[in-house]
């Protein structure tokens, strides 16, 4: 289950985010996982939950917003939307696709706790 290390990639981000800014603990997480990043969501919020005891991770809320796929169809010359990596163009039937959306996996936003409410 590769979602157990991008737990670890993301708890890195926070972490060095929480030593440059200066804060204790993290309220909200907020991820943007794309269709196409060959993530599963349910397992990678269980990694999350599964490191997150003490860690500035510790009770905080986990949000994942899935965004979709895109991808450039040679043939018709169109962005097309698709749900994986192997389907075909939604117009035209070709495999020809470029994806060019829905790839990635970023910490969008982090509401965290101040000083005084850390303690």
């Amino acid at each position: 289950m590769h979602e157990m290390s991008l737990a670890g990639g993301v708890l890195r981000i926070v972490e060095e985010a929480a030593a440059r800014e200066q804060f204790a603990r993290v309220r909200r997480l907020t991820l943007e996982v794309g269709a196409l990043a060959g993530v599963e969501v349910r397992a990678l919020r269980f990694a999350l939950e599964a490191i997150a005891p003490g860690t500035c991770l510790e009770g905080a809320q986990v949000d994942i917003d899935e965004l979709p796929g895109r991808a450039w169809c040679l043939r018709c010359c169109d962005s097309v939307a698709i749900a994986g990596r192997t389907d075909p163009c939604p117009r035209c039937g070709s495999h020809q696709l470029q994806p060019t959306g829905g790839t990635e996996l970023r910490v969008r936003e982090l509401l965290v706790h101040d000083e005084a409410e850390a303690r």
